[in-house]
């Protein structure tokens, strides 16, 4: 029975503890475990709350281990699954001379949500802080009240009958009381969001009338006490009679909050709170009741799913604050996970019992002077994930086991690997996000090229979207491809080869080595490309993108220069013409000579600068500068085109998590904003006016040369061992291509993607070997995965849960895998040719804003630029990653040092004349990486193991949100106990220590 013998003066000076709750997690389905030795009978009657039916429940030590037991079985009835719950918590509100009615105060889907007094909306979601004297008031009442499991009932008259019942049993109530405490259990609920659909009918106040409302439902007479006041915006009985039968009627949606109902999960059951004081009552009446099976029952709850739990709590007059209390410290502990499925596989009030001496365990205890309770704490943003994570198996990096000799037999793997998923791939692609993807992406890959070039994109991606193993992948021409062509140009100019031909031949030799690596399964040496290794080649792409930007920025410069030395007051004698060279160079006079050009007959005052600059004329005057006559605007303008454009992208990229607008609205804007930006951008820059520089695409489907075709002869005019010597720079090509394609799928294919389709290394290279053989004979630039434009690729595809709990951060659910926004970015780049006349009014500048925008964007989930803003930040004021727990500072500095100096190192050779052997370095970062690894053991609460962690692997889970863990190798080997209270504890044990964490964490 609830003890309420307190004094006045007592509860106004008791000095309130209160307790951090732990932040509930998403429900997760876990692995139950059926063991055949012992299968549990279902039930057919209601377990009474004052037996135990005779059945002696095990001895246990403590209540953890009882829970521990309890969440270790599995019962054959479905009915004690756990599912997601929704609490919803109602007061009884009585007013002098009118009838009762149930009011909703508080709600609880992950997070409380409270009725604001006199504001007639709900509060922002928040992480409920509890009393400590109101849990121990709980635990009395499930100790002393009445508890009643799997209860079969259909409408709330049987289960108020019922509850009534097994309430007499524990001492006489009298008829007369029996009646009214039936009536006040069958009373209308009204719901909060009944007052608001009546609200939407336009109704004029005046201010005075506001302010002479008085608040709801808690109103504090001049004894300091608390009244209970409503406003009824349905009609009520006054005869006090209801409806009994509304359970039974059709649910009416037009008092449903229909955008509230999507954020509660399929298949969720609703857990009923119900308190308040009567004033007839002289001890108070405690149920907690299970359904069994879950009734729908109309009206009761805010919105029309089934309720599985109620708990009632009735008592006399002057205790309502504490009865408010318990019901929010039931509400919340029915929002903890442990103690959700507690509830729905309690087999009597002692494993309840033990559930919240559980919990109690658990909370942390705030000191009340430290503490202003009536701060409301905002929901965090990452909750640490409380399944460990398993080391990942060799079979998602490598394929499966099969001997490598067998040739091309990975390949094999990897196309029945991904047949099964081949038909989804292109209906997993009907989405409004893929349209976003690919027009983005579109204009990323557009740059001013030849024809070649948009051909060998077209077709090379095409083919790869459609046959590749991971077609999430973005083909692309790489930095050190282009550098190894432009030295193997320089080459044959000063040797006097053939270009075409002898890069056919290259081409040729290195397609061969690269089906020779597929065929020999060396693409399982992926396993060794480690995070370390991933990070450095993703920053310094990223970089050399961001770097490039700009400079092509500055670059503008040369072609449209600013007078720095402007003289106001001669501006009207600025002038600037073309006129004749006076020492002409050779090269002058050459051009003039195959030209046929008579220098005295050309007019120069008269030419235009591009006929000036065609016929290598000077230009003289003091509006000229040193490479042609001074533009004014445009440069600037570029400038702010080029950032307007990034800082608007990064805008509306943003604006997904914005407070304006509905959630579909801001997610279209989100997924649409590069798109937007170039289009907004495009219609500024026409309508201003200003000749800023356009982007040029070919308008003829025809070579470059007129003195080449389509098909190069690979020996051509250069001496046939041309064709035998070439395997040499062929396998340093070999290398180039081999390191960015692989290197650039390991970072696609992180874990963290959640990818469900699985991967392709094999099938990858194969294809890219043959359309790197196709493109060199055809004499077409060779395409390689491309780092930037692939991470940009699947950031773009990212999925986030649409139902999540008010005040809950979306959960990534992963990357839409689909082959749709590859095909039609590779189809529309080799359609480009027939859009110019739209083509060419895209600004230059807006394209490398664009680039801007993918390099810096791509940085974030770069743990390495975290731990590089460490080295200025105190301590007190770093981030609270997880790895930064457990590894001490001094390590994480050393090893972000090592990482730094391989990438200042790795930028020295690519900026260089050695750029050639900017893979090889990388090849080698990564055996130095894998032979110098950095070990640190394990500090802190997990000191007892002392074991080593890989700092790369560790801290590479820190920034996605893991709980720091460290596994014993042996253990993964040991087999699972089959005893059926080893399963319990060692699942509980795993959830409660990270649920642990997350309560000490989280205040």
């Amino acid at each position: 029975m609830l003890n309420t013998n307190f004094e006045k003066e007592e509860l106004e000076g008791h000095r309130t503890l209160y307790i951090g709750v732990h932040v509930p997690l998403g429900r997760r389905s876990h692995r139950r475990h059926r063991h055949h030795g012992h299968r549990h009978r279902k039930r057919s009657k209601e377990r009474d709350s004052t037996t135990d039916d005779g059945r002696e429940s095990p001895s246990h030590n403590t209540p953890a281990q009882r829970v521990q037991f309890l969440l270790g079985t599995e019962d054959a009835d479905e009915e004690h699954i756990p599912h997601a719950l929704f609490t919803e918590l109602d007061e009884i509100c009585l007013r002098e001379g009118e009838d009762a009615e149930w009011k909703e105060t508080a709600r609880w889907l992950k997070f409380e949500e409270d009725v604001e007094d006199g504001g007639e909306r709900w509060s922002k979601p928040y992480v409920a802080t509890l009393s400590l004297h109101s849990l121990f008031e709980l635990r009395s009442c499930i100790m002393n009240g009445t508890v009643m499991l799997d209860m079969r009932a259909n409408s709330l008259e049987e289960i108020a009958d019922m509850v009534l019942d097994q309430h007499e049993l524990s001492g006489p109530v009298g008829p007369e009381a029996r009646r009214r405490i039936r009536e006040a259990l069958l009373k209308q609920h009204h719901h909060q969001n009944h007052k608001k659909l009546a609200n939407r009918i336009p109704i004029v106040r005046s201010f005075a009338d506001i302010g002479k409302k008085q608040s709801e439902p808690h109103s504090m007479d001049k004894n300091g006490e608390h009244t209970y006041t409503h406003t009824a915006s349905q009609p009520t009985n006054n005869d006090g009679k209801q409806d009994v039968s509304r359970e039974n009627s059709a649910v009416d949606f037009s008092k449903i909050d229909l955008h509230f109902m999507k954020k509660i999960p399929p298949g969720a059951e609703a857990s009923n709170v119900l308190v308040g004081e009567l004033e007839f009552l002289e001890r108070p009446v405690v149920a907690f009741v299970r359904l069994s099976p879950a009734v729908l029952l109309n009206g009761l709850a805010e919105v029309p799913i089934t309720t599985r739990f109620l708990f009632i709590l009735l008592g006399p007059l002057g205790k309502g604050p504490q009865y408010h209390e318990i019901g929010r410290s039931i509400a919340t502990l029915m929002t903890d996970e442990i103690f959700h499925d507690v509830a729905y596989k309690a087999k009597d009030r002692n494993d309840l019992v033990a559930g919240i001496d559980e919990f109690l365990d658990q909370v942390t205890v705030l000191p009340p002077g430290e503490w202003d309770p009536s701060i409301r704490i905002e929901p965090p943003k990452n909750v640490p994930s409380q399944i460990l994570e398993s080391r990942r198996t060799t079979e998602d990096t490598v394929g499966l086991s099969c001997s490598a000799l067998e040739a091309f037999w990975r390949v094999v793997l990897d196309i029945k690997r991904k047949a099964p998923h081949y038909i989804s791939d292109f209906k997993d692609a009907i989405s409004l996000q893929c349209l976003a993807s690919f027009l983005f992406l579109y204009c990323a890959c557009m740059s001013p090229s030849a024809i070649e070039s948009l051909f060998g994109a077209s077709m090379t991606g095409i083919a790869y979207s459609i046959f590749a193993g991971q077609p999430l992948t973005i083909l692309g021409s790489t930095g050190p491809v282009l550098v190894f062509e432009k030295i193997l140009f320089k080459f044959c100019a000063e040797y006097g080869l053939s270009y075409l031909s002898l890069r056919a031949c290259i081409g040729l030799w290195t397609a061969f080595f690269c089906l020779l690596l597929v065929a020999t399964d060396a693409s399982s040496l992926v396993c060794y490309i480690t995070r370390f290794t991933e990070e450095a080649f993703a920053a310094l792409i990223c970089i050399i993108f961001i770097y490039e930007a700009l400079e092509k920025l500055l670059h503008l410069g040369t072609h449209y220069p600013i007078n720095k030395h402007n003289n106001l007051q001669t501006l009207t004698q600025y002038s600037c013409a073309c006129v004749e060279p006076i020492n002409p160079s050779n090269d002058t006079l050459q051009f003039w000579e195959e030209k046929n050009i008579t220098v005295s007959q050309v007019n120069w005052t008269m030419l235009e600068v591009k006929e000036c600059e065609m016929f290598h004329g000077e230009f003289e005057g003091t509006a000229c500068g040193p490479h042609g006559p001074y533009v004014p605007d445009v440069l600037f303008w570029c400038v702010v085109l080029f950032f307007s454009t990034v800082l608007m992208a990064a805008f509306l990229k943003e604006f997904k998590t914005s407070r304006y607008f509905p959630t579909k609205v801001r997610a279209i804007i989100s997924d649409f904003a590069v798109f937007i930006t170039i289009l907004t951008m495009v219609l500024v820059d026409y309508a201003l006016g200003i000749p800023s520089p356009k982007l040029q695409v070919p308008s003829k489907f025809k070579p470059t040369r007129d003195d080449r075709g389509w098909l190069i002869n690979p020996v051509g005019p250069n001496p046939w061992w041309t064709t035998i010597i070439t395997f040499l720079p062929a396998l340093l090509c070999t290398i180039l291509i081999f390191m960015d394609q692989q290197i650039t799928a390991v970072i696609i294919n992180r874990k963290e993607h959640k990818l469900k389709k699985g991967c392709g290394y094999h099938l990858d290279l194969f294809v890219v070997g043959v359309m790197l053989g196709v493109c060199s004979v055809m004499g077409l630039p060779w395409f390689v995965a491309a780092t930037v434009l692939s991470i940009s690729h699947v950031n773009s595809l990212k999925l986030e849960s649409e139902c999540s709990a008010p005040g809950e951060q979306p959960k990534f659910l992963g990357i839409r895998e689909q082959r749709f926004t590859g095909l039609m970015i590779f189809t529309l780049m080799g359609c480009s040719v027939f859009m110019t006349s739209v083509l060419k009014f895209i600004p230059m500048p807006v394209l490398y804003g664009v680039f801007l925008y993918m390099g810096a964007s791509s940085l974030r989930g770069i743990q390495f630029f975290d731990r590089l803003r460490l080295f200025g930040m105190p301590a007190k004021h770093q981030p609270d990653f997880i790895y930064l727990r457990h590894v001490p500072l001094r390590k994480v500095h050393l090893f972000t040092i090592v990482q730094l100096t391989c990438l200042v190192l790795l930028w020295v050779i690519k900026t260089s004349k050695a750029a050639i052997v900017f893979p090889m370095m990388e090849e080698h970062s990564i055996i130095a990486e894998e032979e110098g690894i950095v070990q640190v053991p394990m500090e802190g609460h997990l000191k007892c193991d002392p074991a080593t962690v890989n700092i790369t692997d560790e801290m590479s889970k820190g920034s996605f949100g893991n709980v720091w863990k460290n596994v014993d190798p042996s253990e993964t080997t040991k087999k699972e106990p089959s005893a059926k209270s080893s399963s319990g504890e060692k699942r509980h044990k795993r959830r409660r220590h990270d649920k642990s964490l997350d309560r000490e964490t989280s205040l």
